[in-house]
């Protein structure tokens, strides 16, 4: 008998939220439910609940590098998807990082304040992301807010797009959920080649969650890996997007209230006991897009 085939490997670089909402444990769940093998690397240890983070403690950039090396060198790594980066100096040792591995597509969800407001990003973060990592990003993942940070001489979303597309990335989801209108959608852009390349529209849900953005970049990067060696990425990547948003969405529509904050997306929501039917296997079950 031959040996089972390995799910493609997504390292994810992130930090440790302790309600299992976001950071690292998304990511996680996030991926084994896509078809994919996490390989997580922690970035910064959190102090939070689900109304907000109360402490951000970056992991040394060195132990970052070592940890994030040492799994390379073992393992196929197929993506790697970038949340919580934790300080400067970790900003510059993923610099390093992502030189070495050219060919592994990147995914940064620029996480730059909690959802309580608290800052997780200072401004030497924020100006080693845009001159350190952006050129070597793949698919940004910013909402309207971190994107307007990210590219403050913008004076519109579309205008924060092309700068950020000017500054190296490959494409640009902006994300529109803290966004008032409109009123009952939540728009989402995809930028690309120096122009909009697609629209989403998904219906608003009323309650607000914890762990979405983690959600819809670890998404990216699972069916990223999954599909990367069977199609070129340009040819895939509306369909990537599409479906990591689609899941995301349905991650947050099944959402649960665990603690008395935020409410936390349910990415395993295919399992639930009312989801299963074995005539719709294909949609209740894990999906693995090729």
């Amino acid at each position: 008998m031959s040996d089972p085939v390995s799910p493609p490997v997504v390292m994810t670089l992130a930090g440790n939220d302790p309600t299992g909402g976001a950071g690292i444990a998304a990511d996680i769940e996030t991926l084994i439910s896509l078809g994919c093998h996490p390989a997580p690397v922690i970035t910064a240890l959190t102090v939070q609940d689900t109304r907000n983070v109360r402490a951000l403690l970056p992991v040394e950039a060195d132990l970052v590098l070592a940890q994030a090396r040492t799994v390379l060198a073992d393992m196929p790594v197929a993506a790697i998807k970038i949340g919580v980066i934790g300080s400067a100096d970790n900003a510059v040792a993923l610099h390093t990082l992502l030189n070495a591995c050219p060919h592994i597509p990147v995914i940064l969800d620029p996480v730059l304040a909690a959802g309580g407001g608290t800052e997780l990003a200072s401004a030497e973060l924020i100006a080693a992301i845009q001159t350190l990592l952006l050129p070597l990003t793949t698919v940004l993942t910013p909402n309207s807010l971190e994107a307007r940070r990210l590219a403050p001489e913008a004076d519109t979303l579309e205008a924060c797009a092309m700068a950020l597309l000017a500054r190296g990335c490959r494409y640009v989801l902006i994300t529109g959920g803290h966004e008032t209108e409109p009123f009952t959608e939540v728009v989402n852009r995809l930028y690309g080649n120096n122009r909009l390349l697609e629209t989403h529209r998904w219906p608003r849900l009323p309650h607000s969650y914890h762990g979405s953005g983690c959600t819809l970049a670890a998404a990216i990067a699972g069916l990223l890996a999954q599909s990367h060696e069977l199609s070129p990425l340009d040819e895939s990547i509306f369909s990537i997007v599409y479906r990591a948003q689609d899941y995301a969405w349905r991650s947050l529509q099944a959402g649960y209230r665990a603690g008395g904050g935020q409410w936390l997306p349910h990415r395993l929501y295919w399992t639930a006991a009312h989801e299963v039917n074995h005539e719709q296997t294909a949609l209740s079950g894990p999906v693995r897009y090729h």
